[in-house]
């Protein structure tokens, strides 16, 4: 699908933009060889914000080489007027990358049954390619920036050799260009893993293990708040809130169907008792045995249980990033089990509580921070996707009415479904302007047949439910991440760690700042008292540093009347109010969750 840009630019669309930026890429990989003629290309996409290209140096490079690198492509781009293409047989594109193991391996891979490849020539630079550029290179690309290096694993397999990624980005015009840089600026700061580790939230150990985030009080304070507040929540609109185990019998998987889909993102099974056992990827089958276990009548549907479980999944090393992509992770799971004729209503209030939680409580902006994916399955793909094409006409449309009768906008993705039916997902737009998906609605009419669930109709008959998969608030370590980006550190009151410190202007207020701080954790604020023997200045910059949204500076004026001077964590005015209405003030803050 097409967009296009008409801020104050010629209309493009996202085809022409990633042709731009696979140029880009094409042009990194010539002035590389120019300056370092024994690296080893090997590919170069575009990518959603930008372009890469993976090389085998024989001696490293470091960021500071990006400038000179920069600098010859844009050296090397005034002789490029085009790029001419020409096709090859395997046996001679084999010969002329004799030398790079990487191509002669994609080559080997891509000739196919033609036995023909094409070759993309610039300048005095030729790569194996595809296609997709721009049509005057000398003109149109003149605006781009080398941004990082990284390590990546050659096919993306930790078998393979460490290769140097060189990404880059690319635009039409100067001001894109600038302006994008500008994000990705202010990206740096928001990034969760700095903000993270400045606000002392949580830390990663090799020595416990990658991916398996640590929690200190601070970050663990924000987790038991969300998790109180979507438990709470979740039951007031009629969940019923289970625990089951982290592990099970691998047998489980293999009845639900999966291990063969997912098992290289679980972890190896664990023998015990000669049984083979597996740290849980995901909760749907306890909650089907524990539907099972008793007989259910109509009466009784919809039935929605709910779970905030803890669950494991490998994910590569190159994958794994802070608390976005982990190895151990709380879901705020559920499955609604419901009839057919049901379904609509129950995605409907699904994506009530979504809408409620992002927009009313966190202050989302739906399409700008949040927006709908409708996730189709391909028909065509048996061995992914399941077949029974009557249950996926059916279960699209109803995901589909219920966004058209919502007025959602939203996109449709082929091949995105999960292998037991289509979904909607919920993608959250980051500070760098990548999408994750955040939160799920899935319509699953498999599982009920692979697990027999049944309830007993109005006609006094066995009849089969369906279920819908969902997720309210997501993994709870990915919208943490989400969050302390979105708010850059600054939490609303009723998720910060520490809600207000109390700072006696020198050690003779000290009893009356305890006063104070006693008053506040009796009707449990999260509070800090300043005791340092630091000038108040000192202390107010301490706070600020934490990000705590009130600061309560006390003397001898308040402690004469009883009194607190506040201070906002992003102002220099104090206003000078009574303790007691301070007190009310704060307390209806957190409970309203403004």
């Amino acid at each position: 699908m097409s967009e296009h840009n008409h801020d104050n630019q010629k209309a493009y669309s996202l085809e022409d933009l990633a042709a731009l930026r696979h140029s880009a890429s094409h042009l990194l990989a010539a002035a590389v060889l120019e300056i370092y003629p024994d690296a080893k290309p090997t590919i170069g996409p575009s990518t959603d914000d930008g372009f890469y290209y993976d090389f085998d140096f024989v001696e490293p490079i470091s960021e500071k080489d990006l400038q000179k690198i920069e600098q010859k492509m844009k050296e090397l781009v005034k002789d490029w007027n085009g790029f001419e293409h020409r096709v090859v047989d395997a046996q001679e594109a084999l010969a002329i990358y004799k030398n790079n193991e990487y191509k002669s391996e994609l080559i080997r891979e891509l000739a196919g049954e033609n036995q023909t490849l094409t070759l993309y020539k610039s300048g005095e630079f030729e790569d194996l390619c595809r296609g997709g550029h721009i049509d005057n290179p000398k003109k149109e690309l003149r605006f781009f920036k080398l941004l990082s290096l990284a390590g990546a694993y050659w096919r993306g397999s930790e078998e393979n050799k460490m290769l140097t990624r060189i990404y880059g980005t690319a635009f039409f015009s100067k001001e894109e260009l600038t302006e994008n840089l500008q994000m990705r600026e202010e990206a740096k700061e928001r990034d969760h893993r700095k903000i993270g580790k400045d606000l002392g939230l949580f830390v990663f150990s090799d020595t416990i293990g990658k991916g398996l985030p640590l929690w200190t009080e601070k970050g663990a304070t924000i987790r038991r708040e969300l998790e109180r507040f979507i438990t709470d929540e979740e039951i007031r609109r009629g969940y019923s809130h289970v625990i089951t185990p982290d592990i099970a019998n691998l047998d489980l998987y293999r009845k639900s169907g999966h291990y063969p889909y997912y098992k290289d993102s679980m972890y190896a099974p664990i023998e015990i008792d000669e049984e083979e056992y597996m740290l849980r990827p995901m909760t749907c089958p306890h909650h089907f045995e524990l539907y099972s276990s008793t007989p259910h009548s109509y009466k009784e549907l919809p039935m929605r249980i709910a779970e905030l479980a803890k669950l494991y999944r490998y994910e590569r090393s190159g994958e794994l990033s802070g608390l976005i992509r982990v190895r151990s992770f709380c879901l705020a799971d559920a499955h609604i089990v419901c009839t057919k004729q049901q379904a609509k209503a129950e995605i409907n209030g699904v994506l009530d509580l979504i809408e409620y939680i992002s927009s009313d409580v966190f202050g989302l902006e739906k399409g700008k921070n949040y927006s709908y994916r409708l996730s189709l399955g391909d028909r065509s793909d048996e061995k992914k996707y399941f077949k029974d094409d009557a249950s996926w006409d059916f279960a699209e449309d109803v995901l589909r009415q219920v966004l058209v009768e919502r007025d959602a906008a939203y996109v449709e993705a082929e091949g995105e479904a999960a292998f037991y039916g289509p979904k909607i997902d919920i993608q959250m737009r980051n500070v760098n302007g990548k999408e994750d998906t955040a939160f799920t609605v899935q319509y699953d009419f498999v599982m009920p047949q692979r697990f027999d669930l049944k309830y007993i109709n109005e006609a006094g008959e066995e009849e089969q439910p369906i279920v819908i998969h969902r997720s309210s608030i997501g993994a709870i370590e990915r919208s943490i991440a989400f969050l302390i980006e979105h708010y850059a550190g600054k939490f609303p009151v009723w998720l910060s760690p520490t809600q207000v410190s109390v700072l006696p202007i020198s050690d003779k207020y000290l009893e009356y700042a305890g006063e104070v701080a006693n008053e506040l954790q009796r009707h449990n604020v999260r509070v800090h008292l300043d005791e340092r023997a630091e000038r108040l200045q000192a202390k107010i910059r301490h706070a600020q540093l934490e990000k705590i949204p009130y600061m309560l500076v006390v003397g001898e004026k308040e402690q004469a009347d009883g009194a607190v001077a506040v201070r906002r964590r992003d102002t220099k005015e104090q206003n000078v109010v009574a303790l007691k209405d301070f007190v009310a003030q704060v307390v209806s803050e957190i409970a309203q969750k403004k």
